[in-house]
């Protein structure tokens, strides 16, 4: 679903990523962790082709978007969700503006339909009664979740999360690791999670979801192996990937900037 080859970007004469390779298979999570200016959210906006490497090639479904022009990215972009750290709502939109913002600017389908399909996606979240709100009326974990209703307009197989769980309180930033482990067990979507929260991203290498016989959401712990075979994590120093594997391999890791983090 997506691959760097060999990725290398610099701003400004400093280098952001040094030869930065990685793959990430359908339905699979990547995990990326490193501290502030190693390089994270770089990768994202790599990705969705906003800004370009300086070499190396970067892979989307199977497409080398390394050197497509604008108009080309743009049916690239349809096919990924974009969860922002705060939410990235419009202001002076409604929340069923700001989840419909996708379908309203298309204008594929009717207007029936679309809030049709705000309301489904809105339930997907445990939003449906926020439908009128302004963002201005939602709590930070409210607006995070609007995102990520947002995020899933148009089925995208692909979603990259930028810093979700940052700044969240307990309750709230569970809510948000469930939602992504249910779309990730439950959707098939394929993702990647930029973070410096290890124990958010612990709990995602660590529980699965499946429906129960009444059709509801089950969260399980997968035992003390914490290692789904769906799961690995990048670590980034200073641009470049100083550790890849799961999550028994993290925890064993005697890398001296791994431990920074898991310690």
């Amino acid at each position: 679903m997506i691959e760097f080859r060999a990725v290398d970007k610099s701003f400004n004469d400093e280098a952001v990523l040094r030869q930065v390779s990685f793959r990430i298979g359908p339905g699979e999570t990547k995990i990326i962790v490193g501290a502030s200016g190693s390089g994270k959210s770089t990768i994202l906006k790599l990705i969705l082709g906003l800004i370009r490497p300086d070499s190396g090639q970067i892979l989307v479904e199977g497409r080398d978007i390394t050197r497509l022009e604008e108009e080309e990215m743009v049916s690239v972009r349809r096919r990924i969700g974009m969860v922002f750290q705060e939410g990235a709502l419009f202001d002076s939109l409604s929340v069923r503006e700001n989840v419909g913002y996708r379908f309203f600017e298309e204008g594929a389908l009717e207007e029936d339909a679309i809030e049709r399909e705000v309301l489904r996606l809105l339930g997907v979240v445990g939003l449906e009664e926020a439908i009128d709100k302004m963002p201005a009326e939602l709590s930070g974990g409210m607006k995070r979740r609007v995102g990520i209703a947002r995020a899933l307009a148009g089925s995208p197989r692909i979603v990259l999360y930028d810093e979700p769980t940052a700044g969240l309180d307990p309750i709230t930033k569970r809510t948000i690791v469930e939602l992504m482990i249910q779309l990730r067990d439950l959707e098939g979507v394929t993702s990647v999670f930029v973070t410096h929260d290890l124990p958010a991203a612990t709990t995602i290498a660590a529980e699965c979801a499946a429906l129960d016989e009444g059709g509801r959401v089950r969260f399980n712990r997968q035992g003390d192996a914490r290692c789904l075979l769906d799961i690995s994590f990048i670590l980034l120093e200073d641009g470049a990937v100083c550790f890849e594997g799961n999550y028994q391999q993290l925890m064993a890791s005697r890398i001296p900037y791994v431990r920074r983090f898991v310690d």
